[in-house]
């Protein structure tokens, strides 16, 4: 890290939880960082939160020199339990519950299964903001007898991993003393559901189930059996001390007081004798007009590829690294929109400073932020800056012709164009899809007439004689103030005057600043506009 970013290198949470990690782990060869799901639906943007998360302190630590190993565990050797509401096919994946998530069809019929439907829409969009981690997937390491010693281990142990479970649990909860505890669940080698019972336990290899479903029992081994998996409150401190993993944050879910993470950790070190990564806890996103917290089972989503159609790479990293883990923070699509993006280009021009920052620790954050938040380091030049609203009116005004609008700005430099485009297409969308009607227009190109009074046309008439044949020598201002001269002429109040103009240029009785917006439209396609007022 150069010396700018050395002063910086504290004011993020990224980099306070990477030199806690190389202040709790000391110095390692490697430093695995580690993230996970299970594919059971739609991974969506609150899902998201944590992938971003170990990728910032990932970033921060590699800054230190330090060399990191990113894992992403899918796992797919989960139950599939319910059929999430947005998946086709419903009646089909519902005669599949119970076996494992990868052994499941995809309804979409274009993957291997479903478990592969949903993580290969989510390998796909990664690389887009810049995440590039190693995949694990436990199916394939279980059913390669990767921790067939983890699980022998647990098993020979599971009176200490049951008071393990028990030690935050009040009496309601706790595991009956008299209840044996099965660290392991079995699918059934016959029907592949886990269906089943375990009866009995060798000492070593040998686990004797039977399976509720079909009637099958049989004693299986654990060295050469393909159904056998530990349950995930065990196969999560086995896995950190597998992977050797030193950090992975959880959900707020996971890290309540007494919670999953808390258990996991004793598991960790007295059964497994790894420490617990270093931690820390996220909280949820919300998705503004969307009530309710969302849910991959309940088919209630919005995945990182919606958010993409609307926020560029670099503003889709900003949301996350400009807020803490543990601030919970809405996904706008209304016009908050707007603000995201003014915010966003604020940072950027403290960060190239082309805007002062209040003071020094204001601009190591902001910059740091910025960094933080670029797919693939810092560009070479200062993106094309465009505040969203104004880009919004100039792709209205040419019809979503992304090209006509970068060309009609006469300043953008090659380098630059590419983020632009990007920033046009995102707005072109959110235009289209996203944006409250009031927000919307298009202009008359069909040669149709608004309904005006007498007043009114007269007026139309005097803009389209006098005001448009020299408005390329008048600055914005001035041909504001030409404009209001028409209305007092005419006899008009201002207001009655703009929004008859807004009527025969739009169809509306509102739209953006008039006299920018006749500057957007330009003379030609005003006058052709016009005309028909003649």
């Amino acid at each position: 890290m150069n010396n700018q970013n050395e002063t910086a290198k504290l004011t993020h949470w990224a980099d306070q939880t990477a030199e806690k990690i190389i202040r709790e782990r000391g110095d390692l060869d490697v430093y695995t960082c580690a993230s996970g799901i299970t594919p059971s639906g739609t991974v969506h943007i609150g899902n998201f939160r944590e992938i971003i998360s170990v990728d910032l302190v990932v970033r921060a630590l590699r800054d230190r020199g330090k060399n990191v190993r990113f894992i992403y565990s899918w796992d797919d050797y989960d139950v599939f339990r319910k059929v999430p509401m947005n998946m086709p096919k419903s009646d089909e994946l519902a005669k599949y519950l119970r076996f494992p998530i990868t052994m499941v069809p995809d309804p979409f019929e274009r993957d291997s299964s479903y478990a592969r439907h949903h993580e290969t829409d989510v390998e796909s969009a990664l690389p887009v903001v810049g995440i590039h981690p190693e995949f694990l997937y436990q199916a394939e390491r279980y059913r390669a007898h990767t921790y067939d010693e983890g699980m022998k281990t647990a098993l020979q142990n599971r009176s200490r991993i049951k008071d393990c479970l028990n030690r935050y649990r009040d009496d309601e909860h706790k595991i009956p003393a008299e209840e044996e505890y099965w660290p392991i669940s079995v699918f059934c080698e016959n029907c592949n559901r886990d269906t089943t019972v375990i009866d009995g336990y060798d000492g070593e290899y040998g686990v004797t189930y039977h399976c509720t479903e079909c009637g099958h029992a049989e004693t299986a081994d654990l060295r050469t059996a393909s159904g056998m998996k530990l349950g995930w409150r065990v196969d999560w401190p086995m896995r950190w001390r597998h992977e050797h993993t030193v950090f992975e944050p959880a959900g707020k879910d996971h890290h309540s007081q007494g919670g999953s993470f808390d258990t996991a950790r004793l598991v960790a070190d007295e059964i497994y004798g790894w420490p617990a990564p270093v931690t820390f806890r996220y909280d949820f996103i919300g998705i503004k007009g969307t009530p309710g917290k969302m849910s991959s089972s309940k088919g209630k989503v919005i995945a990182l590829p919606d958010v993409l159609r609307v926020y560029p790479p670099e503003i889709v990293r900003y949301m996350f690294a400009g807020t803490r883990p543990n601030t919970e923070f809405s996904i706008s699509f209304d016009l908050d929109v707007l603000k995201t993006y003014e915010d966003y280009d604020k940072t950027e021009r403290i960060a190239w400073g082309a805007e002062k920052a209040k003071n020094d620790d204001v601009y190591a954050k902001e910059r740091r932020i910025y960094e933080l938040s670029q797919v693939d380091g810092m560009p070479q030049v200062m993106p094309y800056q465009m505040p969203l609203r104004h880009l919004c009116n100039l792709l209205q005004t040419n019809s979503g012709d992304i090209e006509a609008v970068i060309a009609s700005l006469g300043d953008v430099r090659p380098e630059q164009a590419e983020k632009l485009r990007v920033r046009c297409k995102c707005a072109w969308y959110w235009i289209t899809e996203c944006a409250p009607d009031d927000f919307r227009f298009a202009l008359r190109t069909d040669g149709s007439k608004a309904e005006l009074g007498n007043a009114e046309l007269a007026a139309i008439r005097k803009i389209y004689t006098d005001v448009l044949p020299i408005m390329d020598t008048l600055d914005e201002k001035p041909l504001s103030e030409a404009v209001y001269a028409v209305a007092g002429e005419c006899g008009l109040e201002p207001k009655a005057l703009f929004t008859a103009v807004y009527q025969a240029l739009i169809g509306k009785n509102a739209g953006p600043r008039l006299a920018s917006f006749m500057k957007i439209i330009g003379k030609d396609r005003l006058q052709a506009i016009l005309a028909a007022y003649r």
